[in-house]
């Protein structure tokens, strides 16, 4: 180990938060030969579920887990407006999973575990000191020393705070339920008049059973009460949670990376995390090795992880950042004709050929191709979106 400060070993990499970006970099790391320790303030890894567990098919393959924890199989997804225009795109093959986040975050934890990685469960940090932080929980007061820093403690990232960082640019607020509802589960429903800041969603998660949720920036429990009506009042767990959207001015600094959440890398087109999170984690492994091997800890050494994400996903979050604008300028009109102008065969095989739930920027592109719908949509791209693919 690198060394002692008192009575505490200290680590090469100390990674705070066992969500599946917290474990998959602390597995990477582990697997690389670096001491690594974990860190996460819940008693128990993947609970509370502050997800609504809908991966793409890349999603779950990053996790490099097995299928225990799937729910259901998705092949398509409907938009449902209050207007009555409706958009069904059915790709008639599986194109995302449904899972158990809680179980899908153990498996991750016990790979981690099994590479090498030390978990610590019920320690917050409350301070970063140098190179060392501060802890207390289940093992009291404690001081650990590091090499490196990996932040993957969420939305609410206590260590940007601590390290006064800057956050992401927009928070949401979500609530979700699990509901007694059939429905056909192949596919996930959209309702983007649920809430005008964002959607509303329902996610079949089995036989019977389905997620009820919806996401906004003010609001957002009378509008999800107004919207869980349709779907009857036999709910069997409720959760709520943080969305960060817009990634942070600076993603490293003080011998610390930071991802997933933390980081501000969920999609803004759809909110999910595991995608981006994963992936900035392997990065993060990958400088934090190096620097490890070098001893070299400074923000020179650093920046190479920011260098990394852009250029693998940067571009996507970008893109659907300017989505996410424009969507706060637009009416329930003006989705209708979004619908509407979407609804043709020739749109619905190119969304169906191009759609990636990750990567929306192909199929962006794509669609910015077809003079039809470009005069169409004219009036709503005015937030500068196609200057993007310029």
């Amino acid at each position: 180990m690198p060394g002692k400060r008192g009575s505490q070993p200290g680590y090469d990499v100390i990674v705070v938060g066992a969500g599946p970006a917290g474990s998959a970099a602390a597995c990477e790391c582990a697997k690389s030969g670096l001491t690594t320790l974990c860190i996460e303030e819940h008693g128990t890894v993947g609970y509370p579920v502050q997800c609504a567990g809908l991966l793409s098919n890349a999603a779950f393959g990053e996790c490099r887990v097995s299928e225990r924890s799937v729910l259901n199989r998705i092949s398509g997804a409907r938009i449902v407006t209050e207007r009555g225009s409706g958009l069904q795109i059915d790709a008639k093959t599986q194109k995302a999973y449904v899972v158990d986040r809680g179980a899908l975050d153990r498996e991750m934890t016990e790979a981690a575990a099994h590479a090498g990685a030390e978990f610590r469960l019920k320690t917050a940090v409350y301070g970063v000191h140098e190179t060392a932080i501060l802890t207390r929980g289940v093992h009291g007061h404690e001081e650990i020393p590091f090499n490196i820093l990996i932040a993957a403690d969420g939305p609410r990232s206590t260590i940007a705070r601590l390290l006064h960082m800057g956050r992401a640019k927009a928070f949401l607020a979500g609530i979700q339920a699990d509901m007694s509802y059939e429905c056909d589960p192949r596919f996930a429903e959209i309702y983007p008049d649920a809430s005008p800041d964002f959607f509303g969603w329902v996610i079949p998660a089995g036989k019977g059973r389905v997620r009820v949720g919806l996401c906004g920036k003010t609001q957002v429990p009378e509008r999800f009460a107004a919207f869980v009506k349709k779907f009857g009042s036999n709910s069997t767990h409720l959760v709520t949670g943080t969305l960060p959207l817009g990634v942070m001015p600076r993603t490293y600094g003080h011998r610390t990376l930071f991802v997933g959440d933390a980081a501000g890398f969920a999609k803004p087109t759809s909110g999910g995390g595991v995608y981006t999170g994963i992936r900035s984690a392997r990065h993060a492994a990958a400088v934090a090795v190096a620097a490890c091997e070098q001893g070299r800890y400074d923000d020179a050494t650093l920046a190479d992880y920011e260098r990394r994400w852009k250029a693998d996903f940067g571009r996507e979050l970008e893109i659907g950042f300017r989505f996410f604008e424009m969507r706060q300028n637009l009416s329930s009109q003006d989705i209708d004709t979004v619908i509407l102008a979407l609804n043709e065969p020739e749109i619905l095989s190119a969304i169906v050929r191009y759609g990636d739930m990750d990567r929306p920027g192909v199929l962006v592109q794509q669609l910015l191709k077809k003079p039809a719908l470009l005069r169409i949509l004219a009036p709503l791209l005015k937030s500068g979106v196609r200057s993007l693919f310029s």
